[in-house]
């Protein structure tokens, strides 16, 4: 054997009692499993080097179904904020934005509108146009493996630009064309982001027929729905009818239920997609274990604002009867970009600004609407918060759903960014098993490793099982928890001494190594 690891505590991911056992690896897989007490006759495995895995659980490594690493894999090789975590797999593609598939424009559009998640790519060679392209580029060598979603706001934002109104016949056909590309070159699913303008914009009609291409060939729709707030429940269920109209699998990102609207809700949210989950329908959903949500400043402004893209938006913000348009919206109504809530500015704090100038403001709670313009114009849009209106209540009850997995939704730009990017699989395993017993170790694992596998169709991963990739994490129960806070948000965690993607360690003695095993995991394609 290459490898094998003495004495685990083996959680297997399956949510079975844990059992101590010698793991061997060859050739980046599982080639043996031998329990304590093995029948008499049965060898303990031999190999180059052998670890001493004494008090520390092995599990399979952790899968992160909400990331936004899609440029980060490829600025930062070191990626120590998801590897020293255990996270062995990312799901790239997320809320409907990235970059893939684009013709030159559609990317310098997308560049201009998620540099607050991802920076605006400097000094990254965007030599791909296709998913297979952006795929290949992975492929190169990554930290992490990593899974792609098509975006659906940047197809439409290819197909139809930044107008608010129904595809024509003739741009839907393109939309579905590039769908079908996607899948067909690799992509696992579809990703929508309908907070998010372009995509919002599409009706219902639109997302079901680009959803039975994602069906036709596998895959799953994965929609950031157009409410956490106002109308939560309603806007779930609509994405419930829409996938069972289309035949779709649906898998529900960051479920939680958010404002003063939906304090104590989730036991609803539970009920109708137990409902559907009777009536057949294929669902999964993912949460991260903190209350504040986080995107860009320019995200909860009414979606009308955002219409003709990024400069017709500054153009507007700079005009003072615009300005107090919007204004009207954000504070009075209850705009489409802050969930139908009016804004409490009070709940809003900034966690990372593109501008060196404007750094003053991180860590502040934004205290009004002139202050809110004045950053989205001096910093162009590129300003990143935190949104404080989760209920802990609710976290905890989603988290227990038997379709329920792990997503950091973890957006590694800014100065002080959600400290979920670095804390969210310690935070499940330290916090709420160890510490408050929200979950059993074994319960957690599976949430975090099998349950994504098998939303992935991924044969031969997030279970410690012979013959599977060796994909591992060694943490010890008693002392793993998140180190990053919300005063230090970029602190890695304690407890994980190793991390084998493929076999290969990235973190070994709970420090990164230099190895770049990950590549991209493709869905092959049924239609």
């Amino acid at each position: 054997m290459d490898l094998v690891f003495r004495d685990a505590e083996v959680v297997d991911g399956t949510g079975a009692p844990s059992y101590r056992a010698d793991v061997a690896l060859r050739d980046g897989r599982i080639a043996a499993i031998v329990k304590e007490g093995a029948a008499a006759g049965c060898q303990r495995p031999t190999a180059r080097r052998v670890v001493d895995a004494e008090g520390l659980a092995l599990s399979p490594g952790f899968v992160d179904m909400h990331a936004h690493s899609d440029l980060a894999l490829l600025r930062d090789p070191d990626h120590s904020a998801k590897a020293a975590q255990g996270v062995t797999l990312e799901v790239l593609g997320q809320d409907g934005l990235s970059y893939a598939p684009v013709d030159d424009r559609t990317l310098d559009e997308v560049r201009r509108a998620i540099t607050g998640w991802n920076g605006d790519g400097s000094g990254i060679d965007f030599d791909w146009r296709t998913v297979g392209e952006y795929l290949d580029r992975l492929d190169r060598g990554i930290a992490v493996n990593a899974a792609y979603l098509v975006p659906q706001g940047t197809v439409r934002m290819h197909a139809v630009g930044w107008e608010d109104r129904p595809a024509t016949e003739a741009e839907l056909d393109h939309m579905r064309r590039l769908v079908a590309e996607g899948l067909e070159q690799g992509a696992v699913g579809m990703s929508s982001g309908l907070t998010y303008t372009p995509g919002m914009y599409a009706p219902d009609s639109e997302l079901t027929e680009l959803c039975r291409v994602v069906a036709r060939y596998g895959g799953y729709y994965c929609p950031h729905h157009r409410s956490y707030g106002a109308g939560a429940l309603e806007a779930y269920g609509e994405m419930v009818r829409l996938t069972r109209d289309a035949g779709c699998a649906l898998h529900l990102a960051h479920a939680t239920m958010n404002f003063g609207v939906n304090e104590g809700r989730a036991p609803e949210l539970l009920a109708l997609l137990d409902e559907a989950l009777a009536d057949g329908s294929d669902i999964s959903l993912d949460t991260y274990p903190y209350t504040p949500g986080c995107t860009t400043l320019a995200a909860v402004l009414p979606s009308w604002a955002h219409e003709g893209g990024p400069e017709a938006l500054l153009a507007r913000l700079r005009d003072d009867a615009t300005a107090e348009r919007i204004r009207h919206h954000l504070e009075e109504v209850g705009s489409d970009g802050c969930h139908g809530v009016p804004v409490e500015w009070d709940t809003i704090e900034i966690s990372g600004v593109t501008d060196p100038a404007l750094a003053a403001f991180v860590g502040r709670r934004v205290p009004d609407w002139a202050t809110a313009r004045r950053l989205l114009v001096e910093d162009r849009l590129g300003s990143t918060i935190l949104q404080h209106v989760g209920h802990e209540e609710n976290v905890r009850a989603i988290m227990r759903h038997r379709v329920h997995t792990g997503g950091s939704d973890g957006i590694l730009q800014g100065a002080k960014p959600h400290p979920r990017a670095y804390g969210t699989f310690p935070e499940y395993l330290g916090r709420y098993v160890r510490e408050e017993g929200v979950l059993s170790l074994e319960e957690c694992v599976a949430h975090l490793t099998s349950r994504p596998a098998a939303r992935l169709r991924l044969p031969d991963r997030g279970l410690v099982r012979e013959g599977y990739v060796a994909d591992l994490v060694l943490f010890d129960p008693a002392t793993v928890a998140s180190g990053a806070t919300y005063a230090s948000p970029r602190t890695l965690p304690v407890g994980i001494p190793h991390v084998l993607v493929d076999g290969r360690f990235v973190i070994e003695d709970g420090r990164r190594t230099d190895a770049l095993p990950g590549r991209s995991i493709r869905r092959t394609p049924t239609a």
